[in-house]
């Protein structure tokens, strides 16, 4: 299947002389969410902005469901709603307005069913008719959504679209992204909350100074680059790691009650018989113990701290 967008050696820099992004490669594939991470200034919103048409590309081609963004940009940019970062709206327009007029503005003919079932799904209805200025910040966000998905988009760009808002609205929020996968909308976000791309994402970028470093699956690079760590509740404290052990990967929490074991998933023997052996043969005895494995965020800040 072709992916719904490609990007072929995009390179940007700015008249500062700031390289946003360095010959930059990659595809989305149709139907996915795609969880886009880096650190603030990694060219996230630079990359997302260019495909979008906000910022021109320097080197490197863009296509969106095979339109070229600068040769055949209106084309390209039908296809795609853009969920901004910033909280940006024209204040004094209703809510009904505005989402209205953005639908207007693709060409796409009145629809007021299809406008009420967005703004139902958004818990707006019944915002409908206020001014934009009068809503909270997360009602602010969620008129965002749906100006972005007002003229039918079969791509949806989420930039931090969950930065300040409550616990509640971001659950609404990520719900309807599922629905909206499940109609066969593609996905591409950004975020800083890590937990919320694990849960999500079914692929994975890293980009750090302009660069993408990895693409893979979620599954996949959780399984390569993950580590699990068995974590040993000692029955009596330990002041050091006896010298003895210096063979294993431990690490001696705070305050002397655990001993940390960390241990790659992928290799054939993990150590921890031979581990268990000397500690018994050592005469530190354990009252319990508990596995984990590396988070998303883990993975993700031992791959920034390589490129670095």
């Amino acid at each position: 299947m072709e992916p719904i967008i490609s990007i072929r050696n995009l390179t940007k820099t700015y008249d500062s002389g700031l390289q946003a992004l360095d010959n930059i490669n990659l595809d989305i594939r149709r139907g996915e969410i795609f969880g886009l991470l880096g650190p603030n200034g990694a060219g996230k919103t630079t990359l997302i902005s260019i495909i979008c048409g906000i910022v021109r590309p320097g080197e490197g081609s863009v296509s969106v469901d095979g339109h070229d963004i600068v040769s055949d940009f209106r084309a390209a940019r039908s296809k795609i709603g853009l969920v901004p970062q910033e909280l940006s709206a024209a204040t004094f327009e209703s809510v009904w307005a505005t989402v209205n007029f953005s639908r207007g503005l693709f060409g796409k003919p009145p629809d007021p069913g299809f406008l009420e079932k967005i703004l139902r799904d958004l818990s707006l209805w019944g915002k409908r008719n206020e001014r934009i200025m009068a809503l909270s910040g997360g009602m602010k966000r969620r008129v965002l959504i749906a100006k972005a998905l007002a003229h039918e988009p079969e791509i949806l760009f989420l930039d931090e679209p969950t930065a300040g808002v409550d616990v509640e609205l971001r659950h609404d929020m990520w719900e309807m992204v599922h629905g909206l996968r499940e109609s066969g909308v593609t996905i591409i976000l950004t975020t800083h909350y890590i937990n919320e791309a694990e849960e999500m994402a079914d692929r994975i970028g890293i980009i750090n100074e302009g660069k993408i470093g990895v693409v893979e699956d979620k599954t996949v690079l959780m399984n390569k680059l993950g580590k699990k760590q068995l974590t040993l509740s000692l029955q009596h404290p330990l002041s050091k790691i006896p010298m003895e052990l210096d063979d294993h990967p431990l690490e001696l929490s705070a305050d002397g009650n655990a001993l940390v074991y960390t241990f790659d998933t992928q290799k054939k023997h993990t150590g921890i018989p031979e581990l268990l052996r000397h500690l018994s043969q050592y005469g530190i005895d354990f009252k319990d113990i508990h596995s984990s494995q590396s988070s998303l965020e883990d993975i993700f800040v031992s791959l920034v701290r390589e490129k670095a």
